[in-house]
């Protein structure tokens, strides 16, 4: 097993996810270096075991106690997870998450805010993009950091911007006081690492977007964290902020794993404030791409945008997962000069952290992606059967 695709010090982690067991289906497991452990006597899906109370304590007293039955060589099923190379008889690595609402923050980094700003004054024309952001940072620069969402000086930039006709829907929830958050996908349709991610077949110009997602329960409280990429097509976006929906999505375009990461006294919400992401895209062409994303760059608190989010207003009673943005937004030229970015088919994205490991995806269309067909009643139907072979 290649070891990047753990955390730097995989036997501080405690890591959970899913694994595909043919005969059965999803099974709830803890992960090491080396074995994969059976959580089912603690709970049956994620969303189950993200309600208990201590989580990351009831977790480790399973797996000391022997109640975590090894099932499994992490190589093994990792190795099977790629699915371009899989074999269907034996397990592999799903999405850490299940029943969990996918939501997501956008805008959240003044990069990826500008980016946002220029895709809607080229209407989505990668072409037009150049000229279209140098137009844009000489209106209005290109650092908004210091400006505090939603304070007082957040309020006079808008009037200023307003004023010179500069002012976006994008600039509203980059620096105004409501946070954009929407749904990135439907619960059970994200894949894995080692699964084909979808790009929509008919879009021009896209890109992935690496991020930390928070697993939040039912009562807000995040009690972990792992990898995303949120899949985006900037001419869809581009066209009109209404087809967001489109844009975000597509089937298998929502990437999230290899595995979620428990708070406990190794890992918390202070480690992922600190996160660098690195991302890497190596195209069937030679074509590579690198970049990264500091999350200390943020323009609002992770813990803000959870309470956005969730809370008086938005209940998920089976919790959440929640994408934190990116300020990684490609400007690399792949197919002309003052072309930008956009995948190919083939394509292989790599985003990682040492806190959290390495999520590895190769790209292909949404339509020739494997379609989802295992939904919540599968799932339920499922437990139902292992629950009454007991």
């Amino acid at each position: 097993m290649n070891t990047s695709a753990l955390p730097l010090f995989p036997e501080q982690a405690l890591l959970i996810g899913r694994m595909w067991q043919p005969r059965t289906g999803p099974i709830l497991v803890a992960v090491t270096s080396h074995k994969v452990m059976d959580l089912s006597s603690l709970a049956l899906t994620c969303s189950e075991l993200l309600e208990q109370a201590q989580v990351a304590h009831r977790v480790r007293q399973c797996i000391r106690s022997g109640q975590a039955k090894e099932i499994a060589d992490t190589p093994a099923v990792w190795a099977n997870s790629d699915e371009t190379r899989r074999d269907p008889a034996l397990p592999w690595f799903m999405a850490p998450c299940d029943l969990q609402a996918v939501k997501a923050a956008g805008v959240t980094f003044v990069a990826s805010m500008l980016e946002r700003v220029i895709e809607e004054q080229a209407r989505g024309d990668a072409s037009r993009a150049e000229a279209v952001r140098q137009a844009v940072v000489a209106v209005i620069g290109d650092n908004l950091r210091s400006v505090v969402p939603g304070s007082p000086e957040s309020a006079r930039l808008k009037e200023v911007l307003l004023a010179q006709g500069m002012w976006s829907q994008y600039l509203e929830v980059g620096i105004g006081p409501d946070a954009e958050i929407f749904t990135k996908a439907q619960p059970m349709s994200a894949v894995g690492s080692g699964a084909l991610v979808g790009i929509h077949p008919a879009s021009q110009w896209n890109n992935p977007e690496p991020e930390i997602v928070l697993a939040a329960n039912s009562r807000g409280e995040v009690v972990g964290a792992t990898l995303g990429n949120d899949v985006n097509l900037r001419d869809f976006e581009g066209r009109s902020a209404l087809l967001l929906g489109k844009a975000k999505d597509n089937n298998a375009s929502c990437a999230i794993g290899p595995f979620i990461r428990l708070f406990d006294e190794h890992f918390g919400i202070d480690d992922v404030r600190q996160c660098e992401l690195s991302l890497k895209v190596q195209g069937p062409e030679g074509f590579v791409m690198q970049g990264s994303s500091a999350l200390s760059q943020i323009s609002r608190d992770p813990l803000d945008l959870v309470a956005q989010a969730m809370g008086q207003y938005h209940q998920y009673p089976d919790g959440m997962m929640l994408f934190l943005g990116t300020i990684f937004a490609p400007t690399q030229d792949r197919h002309g000069p003052g072309q930008g970015f956009t995948h190919v088919v083939g394509d292989v994205v790599s985003i990682s952290t040492p806190q959290l490991g390495t999520l590895v995806n190769q790209v292909t269309t949404s339509d020739l992606a494997p379609a989802w067909s295992y939904g919540v009643g599968a799932l339920m139907r499922d437990l139902a059967q292992r629950t009454s072979a007991r």
